[in-house]
């Protein structure tokens, strides 16, 4: 299922999807020392990402986002801490703030799994970037269905 959850503090809202009850996924995410990061640059680097995160507290690892067919960033990550107050630094002084020209949206997150790092669009990428009908030259240009719809409106010129 899918569950919606506020944290009443900051107006962030959670999302994730599980198999397990929302009883326990609330308890995960009060105990989580991991941050979901979105609204990345395709083109952010790993590196550019710890330089931020490691300004609230250690970070012990950062797992960047892919297109699961192509195997490239997608424009998120996720970025978990050793302590739950060094996240919980980071969720109230980066959230919001710009990373890569970009506001990035820092969100908790029940705790990183292997596969998690991939897009889950059908084109491979984030969701988001399927329906995204703007240019936006840091996340691949076009949307993905917008994409489509260029290419076969030139397809119908000639």
């Amino acid at each position: 299922f899918c569950y919606v959850c506020g944290d009443g503090l900051t107006g962030v809202v959670f999302f994730f999807f599980s198999k397990g009850n929302r009883h326990d996924q609330e308890k995960l995410l009060k105990q989580s020392c991991t941050l979901y990061v979105g609204n990345l640059s395709f083109y952010t680097t790993e590196e550019q990402v710890y330089d931020l995160f490691s300004k609230s507290g250690d970070v012990k690892r950062i797992v960047i986002g892919l297109d699961k067919i192509k195997k490239t960033a997608c424009g998120f990550c996720f970025v978990e801490y050793y302590t739950r107050t060094d996240a919980e630094n980071a969720m109230r002084f980066i959230n919001g703030t710009r990373l890569d020209d970009r506001i990035i949206r820092t969100d908790w997150d029940a705790g990183f799994k292997e596969g998690r790092q991939y897009g889950r669009g059908k084109s491979g990428g984030q969701v988001r970037d399927e329906y995204r009908q703007d240019y936006d030259p840091a996340r691949g240009g076009y949307g993905k269905l917008a994409q489509l719809q260029r290419t076969s409106d030139v397809q119908h010129k000639f």
